[in-house]
């Protein structure tokens, strides 16, 4: 029999690439899909699917449980500000909130995962299958950074690390030598639009993963849209963790930011700098 992987899938169109890549390897995904935030495409690529509320955490466990499922991942997130307004958790999901003593996204998302390992349904690396949409350090693009790029790049890169230990978010808008903007709770592509607008152009983005982030979920993901906002704002650079960041639909990521002359850089976590200036196309 082939096998079975569960998968809860957030927003956004991290956890369509996951199926797709899963289905490519030959494994049968069982979709636990959150109404409001999954998109309606995953009915076309999960095996089976189930529908539920954010909060129904019992529902998904009997879902993977009936389906014989022995690990699971998640993709994608769910957007905090609307949900905890009209939150409405299961038997299960209730009791979880009451013991749960903070609602930052690590301690949720490692709680959930014990609540689904106790239940004997391992809790694996989103990035499963997708090891392809994870650059190698090196630039990505025909352009480049200019020097005074990679210095805004470099000092991005510890100031995002050092927001990321208080886990307020993954990304920061600098322009020579500023900090502009900072991504809340609002998501990457909003911070920066308030970056870009305060930057009047040329501004480099730098996103990261939080210091002992759990790979399990909440990996960092750019997508075309990503390029679409930098480009609106006259963004110069999008500079990831190398080895730490998912690149979404990779191949019209780099055809967008070339087409927009936007220069795209995976950075060594140690050195923050691209390794011996080499382009990673792989």
């Amino acid at each position: 029999m082939a096998e079975r992987i569960g998968l809860i899938a957030g927003n956004g169109r991290f956890p369509l690439v996951f199926a797709a890549a899963a289905r490519a390897e030959g494994v049968e995904v069982v979709a636990v899909a959150h109404r409001g935030e999954t998109p309606e495409e995953i009915a076309t690529l999960a095996h089976e699917l189930t529908w539920v509320r954010v909060g129904e955490l019992g529902k998904i466990i009997r879902v993977l449980k009936r389906a014989g499922v022995r690990r699971a991942v998640m993709a994608g997130g769910i957007r905090k500000p609307r949900h905890l307004a009209d939150l409405r958790p299961d038997f299960r999901g209730a009791a979880f909130l009451a013991k749960t003593r903070s609602l930052k996204d690590d301690v949720l998302l490692r709680g959930i995962a014990a609540e689904l390992e106790h239940e004997g349904i391992t809790v694996v690396e989103s990035t499963l299958f997708c090891g392809a949409l994870v650059p190698r350090a090196g630039t990505l693009t025909r352009a480049a950074p200019r020097a005074r790029e990679w210095d805004d790049v470099r000092f991005g890169f510890e100031v995002a690390k050092d927001i990321g230990r208080w886990d307020i978010g993954q990304s920061v808008v600098v322009k020579r030598g500023a900090v502009l903007a900072v991504e809340g709770i609002e998501g990457t592509d909003q911070a920066i639009r308030r970056g870009g607008e305060l930057g009047r152009g040329g501004v480099v983005v730098v996103k990261v993963s939080k210091p002992m982030q759990d790979l399990r979920f909440d990996v960092p993901a750019v997508g075309t849209t990503t390029i679409a906002v930098l480009r609106e704002v006259g963004g110069r650079v999008l500079a990831l963790e190398a080895d730490r960041t998912l690149m979404l639909d990779r191949a019209a990521m780099i055809a967008a930011a070339d087409a927009a002359d936007i220069a795209i850089v995976a950075v060594s976590p140690r050195a923050a700098t691209p390794r011996d200036g080499r382009r990673d196309r792989a």
